[in-house]
Protein backbone atom coordinates (compact mmCIF):
# COMPACT_ATOMS: atom_id res chain seq x y z
CA UNK A 1 0.00 0.00 0.00
CA UNK A 2 1.30 3.48 -1.00
CA UNK A 3 1.79 6.34 1.87
CA UNK A 4 1.29 8.37 -1.49
CA UNK A 5 -2.27 9.55 -2.46
CA UNK A 6 -3.14 11.77 -5.59
CA UNK A 7 -6.73 13.03 -5.27
CA UNK A 8 -8.36 12.97 -8.69
CA UNK A 9 -10.48 15.68 -8.85
CA UNK A 10 -12.31 14.48 -11.84
CA UNK A 11 -13.34 10.92 -10.48
CA UNK A 12 -14.01 8.76 -13.38
CA UNK A 13 -15.68 6.98 -10.67
CA UNK A 14 -19.98 7.06 -9.51
CA UNK A 15 -20.10 9.28 -6.91
CA UNK A 16 -22.70 9.09 -3.63
CA UNK A 17 -25.43 11.42 -4.19
CA UNK A 18 -27.18 12.83 -1.42
CA UNK A 19 -29.23 15.80 0.06
CA UNK A 20 -28.84 17.74 3.25
CA UNK A 21 -30.81 16.36 6.24
CA UNK A 22 -34.05 18.35 5.98
CA UNK A 23 -33.44 20.29 9.55
CA UNK A 24 -30.45 21.62 8.30
CA UNK A 25 -31.75 22.76 4.76
CA UNK A 26 -32.92 26.61 4.82
CA UNK A 27 -33.63 27.46 0.97
CA UNK A 28 -33.11 25.55 -2.60
CA UNK A 29 -33.04 22.55 -3.38
CA UNK A 30 -29.40 21.47 -2.83
CA UNK A 31 -27.62 17.91 -4.23
CA UNK A 32 -24.52 16.91 -2.64
CA UNK A 33 -21.81 14.30 -5.02
CA UNK A 34 -19.48 13.02 -2.60
CA UNK A 35 -16.53 10.93 -4.40
CA UNK A 36 -14.70 9.31 -1.33
CA UNK A 37 -11.15 8.87 -2.53
CA UNK A 38 -9.32 7.36 1.08
CA UNK A 39 -9.36 6.95 4.75
CA UNK A 40 -6.76 6.28 7.50
CA UNK A 41 -6.12 5.66 11.09
CA UNK A 42 -10.13 3.10 11.18
CA UNK A 43 -12.00 5.76 9.42
CA UNK A 44 -11.50 9.01 11.36
CA UNK A 45 -9.09 10.72 8.54
CA UNK A 46 -11.79 10.79 5.37
CA UNK A 47 -10.68 12.51 1.93
CA UNK A 48 -12.22 12.73 -1.09
CA UNK A 49 -13.86 15.64 -3.75
CA UNK A 50 -17.75 16.78 -3.06
CA UNK A 51 -19.58 18.71 -4.88
CA UNK A 52 -23.12 20.80 -3.96
CA UNK A 53 -25.33 22.54 -6.43
CA UNK A 54 -27.02 25.92 -5.21
CA UNK A 55 -29.00 26.58 -1.79
CA UNK A 56 -28.82 27.21 1.64
CA UNK A 57 -28.12 24.77 4.61
CA UNK A 58 -26.91 24.80 8.53
CA UNK A 59 -23.08 23.68 8.35
CA UNK A 60 -22.43 22.20 12.05
CA UNK A 61 -19.06 20.33 12.10
CA UNK A 62 -19.39 18.97 16.01
CA UNK A 63 -15.85 17.25 16.88
CA UNK A 64 -14.27 17.04 13.20
CA UNK A 65 -11.83 19.27 11.65
CA UNK A 66 -12.38 20.07 7.82
CA UNK A 67 -9.88 21.53 5.49
CA UNK A 68 -11.10 22.16 2.09
CA UNK A 69 -10.10 23.57 -1.16
CA UNK A 70 -12.26 25.03 -3.81
CA UNK A 71 -11.68 23.70 -6.82
CA UNK A 72 -14.70 25.69 -8.81
CA UNK A 73 -17.74 27.34 -7.53
CA UNK A 74 -18.57 30.09 -5.74
CA UNK A 75 -19.90 29.69 -1.70
CA UNK A 76 -20.70 31.97 1.04
CA UNK A 77 -20.25 30.83 4.73
CA UNK A 78 -21.39 32.42 7.43
CA UNK A 79 -20.66 31.79 11.02
CA UNK A 80 -22.66 31.83 14.11
CA UNK A 81 -22.87 35.65 15.07
CA UNK A 82 -20.24 36.21 12.45
CA UNK A 83 -19.95 37.79 9.03
CA UNK A 84 -20.24 36.33 6.00
CA UNK A 85 -17.05 34.83 4.19
CA UNK A 86 -16.95 34.22 0.27
CA UNK A 87 -14.69 31.49 -0.75
CA UNK A 88 -13.98 30.97 -4.55
CA UNK A 89 -12.32 28.96 -7.11
CA UNK A 90 -8.47 28.12 -5.63
CA UNK A 91 -9.45 28.94 -1.95
CA UNK A 92 -8.82 27.12 1.11
CA UNK A 93 -10.12 27.05 4.88
CA UNK A 94 -10.58 25.19 7.80
CA UNK A 95 -13.92 24.90 9.71
CA UNK A 96 -12.62 23.52 13.37
CA UNK A 97 -14.36 21.30 15.85
CA UNK A 98 -17.87 23.33 16.79
CA UNK A 99 -17.84 25.29 13.99
CA UNK A 100 -21.87 26.25 13.42
CA UNK A 101 -22.98 28.44 10.76
CA UNK A 102 -24.40 28.81 7.31
CA UNK A 103 -23.35 27.47 4.15
CA UNK A 104 -25.02 28.98 0.81
CA UNK A 105 -23.39 27.73 -2.27
CA UNK A 106 -24.38 30.62 -5.09
CA UNK A 107 -22.61 28.68 -8.10
CA UNK A 108 -22.58 24.96 -8.21
CA UNK A 109 -19.24 24.17 -5.64
CA UNK A 110 -16.66 21.51 -6.03
CA UNK A 111 -14.15 21.09 -3.37
CA UNK A 112 -11.64 18.70 -2.15
CA UNK A 113 -11.67 17.91 1.92
CA UNK A 114 -10.16 16.07 4.21
CA UNK A 115 -12.08 15.47 7.03
CA UNK A 116 -10.52 14.54 10.55
CA UNK A 117 -12.73 13.29 13.57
Amino acid sequence: MSLLKTIDTHPSFAPRESGPLPERLISGDPTFKTWAQDVARGEMINTGVWEATPGETRSIKGESFEFCHILSGVVEITPEGGEPVVYKAGDSFVMKPGFFGVWKTIETVRKIYLIVS
